[in-house]
C-alpha cells in the first residue's frame, strides 16, 4: 500500500503559528469592546472606569499577540540546522 502526499509545507512556520496565534487576542479584543460599549451603554455615568478597564484589558490582550509573533523567530532561531 502507497502514502501519497496530500500537502506539503514550504517556507517559514513561524508564519503559521503567529496566525494561529493572532486568533485568540483578536478574539478577545471584540469581546472586551463589545462588553464595554454595552456596559457604557447601560451605566453612562461609569464611563471613565469601563473606559479604563477596556484600555488596560485591550493593551494585555494585544501583548498576548505580540508575543505570539516574536516567539517564532526567538525560539526558531536557537534550534540547529
Amino acid at each position: 500500500m502507497t502514502m501519497t502526499l496530500l500537502a506539503e509545507l514550504t517556507g517559514s512556520i513561524g508564519s503559521v503559528g503567529y496566525g494561529l496565534a493572532a486568533i485568540g487576542p483578536g478574539i478577545g479584543i471584540g469581546i472586551i469592546f463589545g462588553q464595554g460599549v454595552q456596559a457604557i451603554a447601560r451605566q453612562p455615568e461609569a464611563y471613565g472606569v469601563i473606559r479604563q478597564n477596556m484600555l488596560l484589558g485591550f493593551a494585555l490582550a494585544e501583548a498576548l499577540a505580540l508575543i505570539g509573533f516574536v516567539a517564532p523567530f526567538v525560539f526558531g532561531a536557537t534550534t540547529p540546522t
